[in-house]
């Protein structure tokens, strides 16, 4: 029998990666003690998680890789947030990643919870060839019009990755951004490089609608990042519209600015 402590073979078995963890749980095969016998369980259904998570990332990456093989080098993902709110800009990102680069946890921004984007913002950052984020006020919005003003910010976010794309993949509706482009419903849950460009875009906003929500506190924009929530609606009956409103949106055309 192994003479290590229950203690040290479960930090073993913690901290062990994919290539080193199966030989190590053989290892442990004919020890009877319950504490190992537990460790090597959970240490087992990590490792059956993590290929299963493995599978699903080799899966969102497909589409970009057939692109990839097909002579285009440089496959952006581009998503947007923001679309829908009363106040603050619509965001837009792009996101590219070499061939086999992997971020395990990616996936449509609103399947995760606000911990778990912004530990993947980072790693996304890190990990990524390129990232491009760009952000068009209200009054901008007010003047093209929402959907003008978030190709607008799709534009501007491709125009911030440090390489021109040889092709785009946009979540939603087709739309026109002067480049070859592919239009995929559901994106952000089915290709890598939107799924990670959904985070960045909800992450970078979320930390301009709390820092904006510094100026404007009564309308809770740390809470509802410009949405129309209860007690945004509420507030907007009370102080009107402020200057990150979009004046175009009802309810906030028919007030006077605060």
């Amino acid at each position: 029998m192994d003479t290590r402590s229950i203690a040290v073979i479960t930090a073993e078995l913690d901290s062990a990666d994919d290539n080193s963890l199966a030989q190590l749980i053989a290892s442990l095969a004919y020890d009877e003690r319950a504490g190992v016998r537990r460790a090597v369980v959970r240490a087992q259904r990590r490792r059956s998680a993590e290929a299963v998570e493995l599978s699903r990332l080799h899966v969102l990456a497909r589409m970009e890789q057939e692109l990839m093989d097909n002579g285009c080098v440089i496959v952006a993902g581009v998503d947007e947030v923001g679309r829908g709110a009363l106040a603050g800009p619509v965001t837009a990102c792009a996101c590219v990643f070499d061939r086999d680069v992997h971020v395990p946890g990616v996936n449509d921004s609103k399947r995760l919870s606000p911990r778990t984007r912004e530990h993947l913002a980072v790693e996304i950052r890190r990990l990524a060839r390129g990232v491009g984020v760009a952000h068009v006020p209200p009054a901008e919005i007010d003047e093209l019009g929402i959907v003008a003003a978030t190709v607008e910010a799709m534009r501007q976010a491709i125009g911030r990755l440090p390489e021109v794309p040889d092709h785009v993949l946009v979540d939603g509706l087709p739309v026109n951004l002067g480049l070859a482009c592919t239009a995929i419903v559901s994106g952000d849950a089915l290709t890598r490089a939107i799924g990670a460009a959904s985070i960045v875009a909800k992450v970078d906003r979320d930390r301009l609608m709390t820092d904006i929500d510094a100026r404007f506190p009564v309308y809770g924009f740390a809470g509802n990042k410009g949405y129309g929530s209860a007690a945004h609606m509420e507030a907007l009956r009370t102080y009107g519209p402020s200057t990150v409103h979009r004046l175009s949106f009802a309810p906030c055309s028919s007030r006077t600015l605060f």
